[in-house]
């Protein structure tokens, strides 16, 4: 089934349309106003949306125009009330799939309208992973030699079912390689559902991974079906696996073990038929040995353990590479594309690039943003003197950055991180997770840095 969002500010409403769809099996989530709905799909990956059209401060036709022009992919059903279908019109005219009118009084043709809103949202998915493939998928290298045998190794286990353990520095690309292994197997017209483990807390993280009965805790208004349940026929990828609670490990073994779980809060034993793919940057035999990580878990997951290498042993990847993430870059911020200059190319290839390919494309974005020409230069690339920047886009010691002339009285550090951190906010129209990728640091960390410097609306 899906994964709903109902938005509504009247409590009553909004608990009964979660509380039906949530029995007819789709995953639920409430926001009681427009403004609280978006900071959610900015978060988190909904298929259908259901939101009432009269609401204080963002209308459900404000929040509407705002998905559709950020998240098309999201199916949006709008509620009026009776009698008022101009607005229901406009709505549909707008890119919204369907309109209900209040009172809602046949929960049949609520389920059936969101279903087939669900039904849409599955083929258009299918179709365009349909289309990624034709194009080859995003590209796991350009022809550096280190890579030939992971790609080889990655292409045989591919077609089998034998469960995958990713290993790597932050940002060598562990995921996009997980995705590939998913398009080459036989699962591949099955979903692909990826979980981090270290984006949640140890609660939130085992009600997302299992899914939750209603009432199991405060705020459990309707049953939800977990991640893994999600997965089903497809490929479920664990990143971030070295960073689970030890009470989660005992359960991800269980379910690694027996192909089976129950929901937090129930008794009902759910199958799942998923192929498992894990990743981490930690050292799980040191984690092991200190008593941190279940040695019989490690052993589960490392069936078919693959190592990938970081950027600066990949040298032939980096400058196409650059070029592949340059262009993306430029899309996402919707200005013409940029070539690289030599100067740039050659500080492409100078840095050591610690990050690995995060770190290389949020440098990129930040250069495209600096970028006054028909060219990103090193001077755009290179930004000395701010700490989150990494000293110059992972610059080594022998190297030095492209000189700033600057004749003005020296700075505070903390002022020039508060008007940088303005700057990208209002670039990204309040997007705070776009503004922290572009500066190449964590959502967690602009959150703090806007509230230390008094950034909040």
């Amino acid at each position: 089934m899906a994964r709903v969002l109902v938005v509504d500010d009247e409590p009553g409403i909004r608990e009964f349309l979660a509380e039906a769809l949530g029995d007819d099996g789709h995953e639920v989530d409430e926001a009681d106003s427009g403004e609280a709905a978006w900071r959610r799909l900015e978060r988190e990956t909904f298929d259908v949306m259901l939101t009432d059209l009269k609401m204080p401060c963002m209308d459900g036709m404000a929040l509407l125009r705002r998905v559709r022009e950020r998240q098309p992919e999201v199916e949006v059903i709008v509620i009026t009330a009776h009698g008022n279908v101009d607005n229901a019109v406009e709505a549909m005219r707008l890119g919204a799939f369907d309109y209900l009118q209040k009172p809602i009084g046949s929960l049949a043709e609520l389920r059936i309208l969101v279903r087939r809103a669900a039904e849409r949202h599955s083929l258009r998915a299918l179709k365009e992973a349909r289309s990624r493939d034709a194009e080859g998928g995003p590209e796991l290298s350009y022809g550096a030699p280190v890579m030939r045998p992971v790609i080889a190794a990655l292409e045989k286990v591919a077609a089998t079912d034998a469960t995958v353990l990713l290993v790597g520095e932050s940002g060598t690309g562990k995921e996009v390689a997980a995705q590939a292994i998913h398009r080459w197997s036989r699962r591949v017209e099955g979903p692909f559902i990826a979980v981090n483990c270290a984006a949640l807390s140890e609660q939130l993280l085992e009600s997302e991974l299992f899914g939750h009965e209603k009432g199991a805790f405060t705020g459990a208004h309707a049953r939800r079906r977990g991640r893994i349940e999600l997965a089903q026929g497809g490929t479920f990828f664990l990143d971030e696996v070295g960073e689970l609670a030890p009470k989660l490990q005992a359960k991800l073994l269980r379910v690694l073990q027996e192909r089976s779980f129950e929901r937090v809060g129930g008794g009902q034993t759910v199958k799942v038929d998923v192929r498992w793919i894990a990743a981490t940057n930690r050292d799980l035999p040191a984690m092991i040995a200190a008593g941190t990580f279940r040695e019989d878990l490690f052993h589960r997951l490392a069936v078919f353990p693959v190592v990938l290498p970081p950027l600066r042993e990949r040298k032939e990847d980096v400058e196409p590479l650059a070029e592949r993430l340059l262009v993306k870059a430029c899309a996402s911020l919707g200005r013409r594309p940029l070539e690289l200059d030599a100067g740039a190319r050659a500080l492409l290839h100078r840095a050591r690039w610690s990050g690995n390919v995060r770190e290389l494309a949020n440098a990129l974005e930040r250069a495209a943003i600096l970028a006054d020409g028909d060219a990103v230069t090193a001077q755009d690339l290179a930004i000395p003197g701010l700490s989150w920047a990494g000293g110059g886009v992972g610059l080594g010691e022998d190297t030095a950055a492209p000189a700033v002339v600057d004749n003005s009285e020296p700075r505070l550090l903390a002022d020039v991180e508060r008007e940088t951190i303005v700057a990208a906010l209002r670039h990204f129209d309040g997007n705070r997770t776009r503004a922290a990728e572009a500066l190449g640091i964590g959502v967690r960390t602009i959150y703090d840095k806007i509230k230390k410097y008094g950034l909040s609306d």
